[in-house]
């Protein structure tokens, strides 16, 4: 059994999974609509900014962790765009689901929990 020909299976699964439908069917509705779009794509711009910032070791301020907080309420009024948020969920949900599988395959190699 090669290793690398399952992976590429399971890539293929995942890609044609209902969770990725799903996201790629919200996305397709987002980008329908422009205001929502534009709204979408300010918030995970400044959600990238702010992740560089901590990855730099920059913590940003409450008030702006506060602000980013009220922006995603804000975003998640928007049918379309909490649709994405929870699709966009339920695929994460599985991959994660997915990597703890692979990795309790490997736990017998160490003897710890994972």
């Amino acid at each position: 059994m090669n290793i690398y020909d399952k992976a590429n299976e399971l890539a293929k699964a995942l890609r044609e999974s209902k969770e990725v439908e799903d996201v790629e069917s919200a996305m397709k509705l987002v980008e329908a609509d422009p205001e929502s779009k534009k709204m979408l794509d300010d918030f995970r711009n400044r959600q990238n900014e702010l992740q560089q910032m901590m990855m730099a070791g920059n913590m940003p301020s409450q008030e702006e962790m506060e602000t980013m907080e009220k922006r995603f309420e804000v975003l998640s009024m928007n049918l379309g765009i909490r649709r994405l948020f929870e699709a966009e969920r339920r695929l994460s949900v599985a991959i994660q689901d997915i990597n703890k599988i692979i990795t309790d395959s490997l736990q017998h190699l160490y003897g710890t929990q994972m």
